[in-house]
């Protein structure tokens, strides 16, 4: 697969001891580049610390633990996300993830209003995501579920929402915002700090059914959540490069976060993705503090995991990590 681009030696060791936080891989309901297990094995050669496994469809927190167990020194983290597969805004289900050990909990992706009515064309060229003919696939069927709202007709978090953001909170667990609709993710997150969820993301604010402007990316960073910066966003022509860099320089790198959202079989391995971002960046006139900060520190942040020496004493340490 020469065509993907290899990483640098300089980028694979600015990227060690970090999380990539969205990895789509096997097993799962649709064909993925590398399944959980050899992906580890792969992590550990290359000093990588752990990833998050993403399905839109299923829980992953038992498949986590055991590929902890047979790769020991790679953490696997497990998730779940409140699609409709899982009963939607279900806090059983979350309760339930939580004690089987998953860190991350998206909020609605493929069943969200906002996906689910967003009408803006992929540019041209660009692929369109995996799990757009799964969802044709089950409205052909006549099993398209209802679409998981966050909010009633006042603009208020539904019950069921309000005792998602609880659990979450219980267990310290990192809340991603899914493919909510800008506006949402403006209403969520107030109300999750409020709450007392720390560790909070904003699911790829580049994406086709987001396209977040800058002055929310920062309005919710000031409070306190990391903006997810996804490889794949800009590398399979849903947004321009241009905007990428630009959104992360605006808005400061020590709010954002890199991730890859690789796992599809046309894109780059999986293990070479945040080194990848790395080399980008670093060409585009990124610092490696700055790298390091993206990749690394705020990546183990969200992860639950313990900060390195190297991690600057920036506003999510002071935000209850232990340091």
């Amino acid at each position: 697969m020469s065509q993907h681009p290899q990483p640098t030696e300089r980028a694979r060791e600015l990227v060690r001891d970090s999380y990539d936080v969205h990895v789509h891989i096997a097993p799962d309901v649709m064909k993925r580049r590398i399944d959980d297990i050899d992906l580890a094995a792969r992590y550990a050669q290359l000093g990588l610390a752990g990833f998050v496994i993403k399905s839109h469809y299923t829980p992953t927190a038992e498949r986590a633990e055991l590929v902890r167990k047979i790769q020991p020194g790679v953490d696997a983290l497990g998730a779940i996300t409140l699609n409709a597969s899982v009963g939607g805004l279900n806090p059983v289900a979350v309760e339930i993830a939580a004690r089987g050990g998953a860190q991350f909990v998206w909020l609605p992706t493929v069943d969200s209003s906002n996906q689910r009515s967003c009408l803006a064309e992929e540019p041209e060229g660009a692929k369109p995501p995996m799990w757009a003919q799964l969802q044709e696939d089950l409205k052909a069927a006549g099993m398209e579920a209802q679409s998981v709202e966050l909010f009633d007709d006042q603009g208020e978090p539904v019950l069921a929402a309000r005792q998602v953001l609880e659990v979450v909170a219980k267990h310290d667990m990192t809340l991603a915002t899914g493919h909510l609709h800008s506006e949402e993710s403006g209403q969520i997150v107030p109300v999750a700090v409020e709450m007392g969820v720390k560790r909070m993301v904003i699911t790829h604010p580049e994406f086709t059914s987001q396209r977040m402007v800058l002055d929310r990316q920062r309005e919710l960073a000031a409070q306190g959540a990391l903006l997810e910066r996804c490889l794949t966003t800009p590398l399979t022509g849903k947004v321009s490069w241009d905007v990428w860099y630009d959104h992360i320089r605006d808005a400061g790198p020590e709010n954002s976060v890199v991730s890859s959202d690789l796992g599809q079989p046309f894109n780059p391995p999986v293990e070479d993705g945040l080194a990848i971002a790395a080399d980008l960046l670093l060409e585009r006139g990124f610092t490696e503090d700055e790298v390091r900060i993206m990749t690394v520190h705020n990546s183990r942040w969200l992860a639950g995991a313990e900060p390195l020496g190297d991690a600057p004493s920036h506003h999510h340490a002071k935000k209850g990590a232990t340091v």
